[in-house]
């Protein structure tokens, strides 16, 4: 039975005398008037209280390979169950899940599945994790809830792709329910995001920061769009945030954007793109891939130390392996920062 569900994450403003109800989900603070919508379309105001529309019904459920998120440190060679609901947090005008992520829910053209039964079908498939993507997961909290508490039960892990825009409470519970895998788009500088997405990039880097400094895992993913994030000075600005506030190791993904939705700008240009990895690398990330071009050779982790292959990857998948057990460059014996062992279980060691 397809049911509303009340919200975890909300209060009550009184303005002009008029109770109205405040959503804490994300770091919009969607005040909501009386059967009014928030934001990202899914949280109705009803009669006072904040419920959650359409609880359990999802877009889309499909197995797919970690590599595809991008994750190349987390879990590197599994498989995970991604799902996804309908609407988001912001409105990205090259957004390419637009048809998912930019309209309301829609039971009509769902599948209704209890976060349990994800789960059950995670571990019947043979999946090693859950993954929530395609639009934002986040506004969906009370069920990735639920489901990272089943996964965590099964043995599975729990993972999303997010615009890293959830406010601070919604992060602390999902990390206490076991989400510890943060595929997270930084959309470009300040401008970028005042222009475009009224929003702060401030608040992304900081949350990925939270996360790094309560155990989990990120991958920043730099999508380089014509014409609205690509000019040096907001390159530096992203490249400088990510190495004062989340370090060396975490790993940055500079990606190629093709036009989609209502942004017609060329492809991004090749050029640039190995530029801007060049200048991540001088300033000291050390593992930076560039994506969307389907070249294996931007795509495969080398050792920041002594430059040796490490991880060789083709169209999402790992085909040669060569770490040692320990995660350690058999070269030099740099240690690489990668979560979960499912990979070396795998290849039991290839060098």
């Amino acid at each position: 039975m397809i049911s509303r569900k009340k919200a975890l994450l909300w209060n009550i403003r009184e303005i002009h005398g008029k109770k109205l109800v405040e959503c804490n989900v994300c770091s919009r603070n969607c005040t909501i008037g009386p059967g009014m919508r928030g934001f990202c379309r899914n949280r109705v105001n009803i009669d006072g209280e904040l419920y959650v529309e359409y609880f359990g019904v999802l877009s889309a459920v499909e197995s797919r390979p970690i590599e595809i998120k991008p994750f190349f440190h987390y879990w590197p060679g599994s498989t995970a169950l991604t799902f996804s609901g309908w609407g988001c947090s912001f409105r990205c005008p090259w957004c390419q899940n637009y048809h998912l992520s930019q309209r309301d829910p829609n039971p009509l053209l769902g599948v209704y599945l209890q976060p349990s039964e994800l789960v059950e079908k995670a571990v019947k498939i043979g999946d090693e994790g859950i993954c929530g993507s395609f639009n934002e997961p986040t506004i969906h909290l009370e069920y990735i809830l639920e489901a990272a508490e089943e996964a965590r039960k099964r043995g599975l892990y729990s993972t999303i792709v997010t615009n890293g825009y959830m406010s601070r409470r919604a992060l602390e519970k999902l990390l206490d329910a076991g989400v510890d895998g943060y595929s997270i788009d930084i959309k470009g500088c300040p401008e970028t995001y005042e222009k475009i997405l009224a929003a702060n990039p401030d608040t992304v880097f900081r949350n990925a920061k939270y996360v790094l400094d309560n155990e989990g895992h990120v991958e920043m993913v730099f999508l380089v769009v014509t014409k609205a994030n690509d000019t040096w000075d907001c390159i530096e600005w992203v490249l400088s945030r990510h190495i004062e506030l989340l370090g060396p190791e975490t790993p940055l993904h500079v990606n190629r954007y093709y036009p989609a939705n209502r942004w017609s700008e060329p492809p991004t240009r090749i050029d640039l793109l190995l530029q801007i990895a060049e200048r991540a690398r001088e300033i000291g990330i050390e593992y930076v891939y560039v994506g969307n071009v389907m070249d294996p050779s931007l795509e495969s982790t080398k050792c920041p130390k002594c430059g040796k292959m490490l991880i060789i990857r083709h169209l999402y998948s790992i085909v040669e392996y060569r770490l040692e057990r320990d995660k350690k460059c058999p070269r030099c014996g740099y240690r690489i920062p990668i979560r979960g062992n499912y990979i070396e279980k795998k290849y039991h060691r290839v060098v």
